[in-house]
């Protein structure tokens, strides 16, 4: 298929927004799980839970760990899975390659802390899989992340020196180029570091999973169910719902908030959070090819911008990749930016034929995207409001397969009032993240600074200088004390 002036698509004959994503129509299609029905009318719960995805399941799920005879309702404005966790990459990993930023802001005991609180998390989510019987395509062989231009050949070199200096070193490991090939030969991948801690799943199999094992617990859910207001009084917190116009109220005790980007349209983390959207392409079946490239370890890999790419292989012999080059968005708003930019998809698609020339003939079989929403250091954030009862976990950043597993832990012990719980000592609970200006400035800020960076990596890529006026823009978060951008 041509594109503009006579230029080949990248992307093919597909675009995105036709559905969510291939991974929850795989998932639904091998098991659509026990329906349920929307809120209708008025109900009562112990713990109410808004959102569907990872870290609100996680949340029910560790509520009835500790708590079997808690009454729990869980809302979902579409299907579970259906958001962000049945959009992403399928990455399980811990932080390890984030150590640095955590001992600088965290300092060097509770960031480590913190590290491996999240190592734990990557095997948990495997164990949990098993013992439920969830075929998620749980796979443990560790991710690397590697240079694919010269201006980031040095990337790697503060987080192996924190790694050698917490006593941590053999957690990430350095790899030189030739190593690289070894485990997955593109011609533009460099030298990088390997983590051990990683893991790839199917990530809607794993959600859809979560809705079975909870429903078995007799956990309620409500799919196609959405909340319009939250309202804390003396006796609980109203949330007051909408299914297809018909009206409902959940009465709680407590509730947690696991909205994702869509709590950047909530007055409790509107000014905390900025949104955009990432893409995803997914190959036809090539299990010959990846035999050629030698990339048959089931490691994830990603390169070093900040605009990302990150892919990975499917028990089918698939290749996914997800740019994170895509678009941001104001106000709180999830619309067609973050679902059908076909610009986006193909920016995306684009990056999957520079890593692999010799795959110009492979057919990209599928695209969609999803939101991320993004706090001011990256890492995620959870809270409790004013009043004790409303709970919040955010800020995940686009990596909250394994972290929000943690998310679950926290949010759970702090709705059934577990102050003893060793999870709530975590460095990121409790914590406030930086707000960003109001509106209009955070969002065209945000635009501006995020196209700049596409700009500037693709001249990286390109082997081209920089346009001065973009290195500045990219620059401008920093300046302001936030820890994000480019340096």
């Amino acid at each position: 298929m041509k594109g503009r002036r006579g230029q080949v698509d990248p992307l093919g004959d597909v675009r995105p927004g036709l559905r969510p994503s291939y991974w929850l129509g795989e998932a639904l299609a091998d098991d659509p799980g026990a329906p349920v029905a929307p809120l209708t009318g008025k109900t009562r719960a112990d713990v109410a839970i808004v959102g569907g995805g990872y870290t609100g399941l996680w949340t029910a799920f560790f509520i009835t760990e500790h708590d079997p005879s808690a009454r729990v309702v869980l809302l979902e404005q579409a299907i579970c899975g259906s958001g962000p966790s049945g959009r992403n990459g399928g990455f399980v990993t811990a932080w390890w390659d984030e150590l640095e930023a955590l001992a600088t802001t965290f300092g060097p005991e509770r960031g480590l802390a913190t590290a491996r609180a999240s190592d734990e998390a990557v095997d948990a989510v495997g164990h949990w899989c098993v013992t439920h019987g969830v075929d998620a395509w749980y796979r443990k062989a560790g991710y690397l992340v590697a240079s694919a231009t010269p201006a980031h050949d040095h990337a790697f070199e503060a987080m192996l020196e924190t790694a050698e200096r917490l006593g941590v070193g053999d957690e990430i490991r350095t790899l030189t180029a030739t190593e690289v090939q070894s485990r997955c030969a593109s011609p533009v991948l460099r030298n990088g570091v390997f983590v051990r801690a990683g893991a790839t799943i199917q990530p809607a199999r794993l959600a859809r999973g979560l809705r079975r094992v909870l429903i078995e617990r007799g956990v309620t859910i409500h799919e196609g169910t959405r909340v319009t207001a939250i309202e804390p009084h003396s006796d609980g917190v109203d949330l007051r719902t909408d299914a297809n116009g018909v009206p409902g109220l959940v009465r709680a005790d407590q509730v947690v908030l696991g909205l994702n980007a869509w709590a950047a349209g909530w007055k409790w983390s509107a000014r905390r959070l900025v949104t955009w959207s990432s893409y995803m392409v997914l190959t036809e079946p090539i299990p010959d090819r990846l035999i050629e490239l030698g990339w048959t370890g089931g490691e994830g890999v990603c390169d070093a911008r900040l605009t990302l790419h990150y892919l990975r292989t499917t028990p089918d012999g698939r290749i996914a990749l997800g740019g994170g080059g895509g678009r941001a968005s104001g106000g709180g708003r999830i619309g067609d930016a973050f679902t059908a930019d076909t610009g986006s998809a193909r920016r995306a698609a684009a990056g999957l034929r520079r890593l692999f020339p010799s795959l110009t003939d492979v057919r990209i079989d599928d695209t969609w995207g999803g939101p991320i929403d993004i706090c001011d250091d990256h890492r995620p954030f959870f809270d409790t409001l004013p009043g004790g009862r409303l709970h919040l976990g955010h800020g995940y950043s686009g990596n909250g397969v394994g972290p929000a597993y943690l998310g679950g832990r926290i949010l759970a012990a702090k709705a059934l009032d577990r102050r003893d719980d060793p999870i709530l000592g975590l460095p990121i609970v409790g914590r406030r993240p930086r707000r960003f200006p109001p509106e209009p400035i955070r969002s065209v800020g945000a635009r501006i600074v995020r196209e700049a960076t596409v700009r500037r990596e693709q001249a990286d890529d390109d082997g081209r200088a920089t346009n001065p006026i973009y290195r500045e823009l990219t620059r401008l978060p920093r300046r302001f004390g936030y820890h994000l951008g480019m340096d």
